[in-house]
């Protein structure tokens, strides 16, 4: 019995030892290394004056031979020590421990894939304008420069009418405005309703055209008619 309770005893005391250890673990302030290029005790000195009374800062010891400075305090940032160290000695600061947690990686979220709207390519369309010209030296200096309007695609001159057909991915209205500007005469769209009336002309003298063929061969089988007759 009694070797038992010494044993309990032992075991309490070795707790006991161990809880203060831990307490005393917990009492000691974080330490903080930093590697300092450091030549003399001199230089030492310097350094740990430096850090004396900065924010956090318990305890200062820098050794010139090892290169190292150890920081202590509950509140010290080792990141605001080092560059405090480094701004007030001039000299290379290096963190040894504790070392920077590395920053988080954000994770990207997978973005949806966006609808690709096709967009239709654009329409050609014929413009007709009628721009005062007097000669073919005229008409060839129009083609020209309206040619260089962004656009156009081709260009063609009717001297008699004093007109301009132009083709290409234009706008109209916008095109009347670019073609004074490079040719500096006016000009202005030939409505739709003179096109019309250009076509349905056209198509009356063709039916005319027609008709008169038709008139004439139907003469020419009534005179062989008559003729076999008389025979």
């Amino acid at each position: 019995m009694g070797e038992e309770k010494k044993e309990e005893e032992k075991k309490k005391e070795e707790n006991k030892e161990e809880k203060k250890e831990e307490e005393k673990k917990e009492e000691e302030p974080p330490e903080i290394v930093l590697k300092v290029d450091m030549h003399c005790e001199a230089c030492a000195r310097k350094v740990s004056r430096a850090l004396k009374g900065f924010e956090g800062v318990e305890e200062v010891s820098a050794d010139s031979k090892t290169s190292k400075v150890v920081v202590k305090g509950k509140a010290a940032d080792p990141i605001k020590v080092c560059e405090r160290l480094q701004k007030k000695s001039g000299r290379k600061v290096e963190l040894i421990s504790p070392l920077p947690k590395p920053p988080e990686e954000k994770k990207e979220e997978p973005k949806e894939p966006k609808e690709e709207k096709k967009e239709e390519p654009p329409v050609a369309v014929t413009v007709v304008l009628n721009v005062p010209m007097h000669c073919e030296a005229c008409a060839q200096v129009l083609q020209k420069r309206i040619r260089k309007i962004k656009g156009v695609e081709s260009v063609e001159t009717n001297l008699g009418k004093c007109q301009v057909i132009v083709k290409g991915v234009v706008d109209p209205e916008k095109l009347v405005d670019d073609v004074q500007k490079k040719t500096r005469k006016p000009a202005s769209i030939v409505k739709d309703a003179e096109k019309k009336e250009e076509e349905k002309k056209e198509e009356e003298k063709k039916e005319e055209k027609d008709g008169e063929k038709k008139d004439g061969g139907g003469g020419d089988e009534e005179g062989k008619g008559r003729g076999r007759k008389k025979a």
